[in-house]
């Protein structure tokens, strides 16, 4: 099993695709520090910060011990997953078609169930004005996206069968239900699947990383960097 003896530095706000990576690094027990990118004060968009991640966006990471021995760093949190469970050997599959399953409901949830409901937050919540066709367009397909992963949550503990990156990937965005406007008794697989991942001792410790427990990233003040998009990836 691959060991880590260098701290993996990872650059986090606490949103649902920040969680992912301080879970995942939770549930794999290895050393990390964290940088906490304050996207309210514009630190995402600082030239040190673009140098990891040049999309702007949380979380990122940077392995002191990557491939070859060389550091390596890594945006997009798909990627940090998965990249994660291959060096470590954990939370993907090794069979091929177990693989492709987790796959699926990762890309899934990187690709609709993650920008689909932060829409639904955006429209519902944050938009300046409100438009009544934008809010029960995210609204209902937030609403599909639950029904689809209530389906295939029937009859399993986690969504590819053993606990996966697709879990990892997932439970920070279900977690926000009540405030995308979806009520859980429509959806008991999901809801029975919300409090056994967060009861998961790692996924509780890592879902309880703030702000105030992080470590300010160096990063200089920008006044021009102030609006925050909501879902940061």
């Amino acid at each position: 099993m691959t060991t880590q003896t260098k701290p993996i530095e990872l650059y986090f706000f606490p949103t649902p695709n920040g969680y992912k990576i301080s879970i995942m690094l939770e549930e794999l027990g290895v050393p990390y520090n964290v940088h906490i990118v304050h996207i309210g004060k514009g630190d995402q968009f600082k030239p040190e910060f673009l140098e990891i991640s040049p999309n702007n966006k949380i979380p990122a990471i940077v392995d002191p011990e990557g491939p070859g021995g060389e550091p390596i760093s890594i945006f997009e949190s798909g990627a940090i997953l998965k990249y994660l469970a291959l060096k470590f050997g954990r939370f993907y599959p090794a069979d091929p078609r177990q693989q492709v399953k987790v796959d699926e409901w990762l890309f899934w949830q990187v690709g609709g169930f993650g920008p689909m409901l932060g829409q639904n937050h955006h429209f519902a919540l944050y938009a300046p004005a409100k438009i009544p066709y934008a809010i029960k367009r995210y609204r209902d397909e937030t609403h599909r996206l639950y029904r689809v992963l209530n389906t295939q949550l029937e009859g399993k503990d986690y969504i590819a069968g053993e606990f996966s990156i697709a879990d990892i990937a997932s439970i920070g965005w279900a977690r926000g239900w009540e405030r995308q406007g979806m009520d859980l008794k429509e959806f008991p697989n999901v809801a029975a699947w919300i409090e056994r991942v967060s009861n998961r001792p790692g996924a509780k410790k890592g879902l309880e990383l703030t702000v105030e427990s992080g470590e300010r990233i160096d990063l200089t003040e920008d006044e021009e960097a102030k609006k925050v998009l909501f879902g940061q990836r």
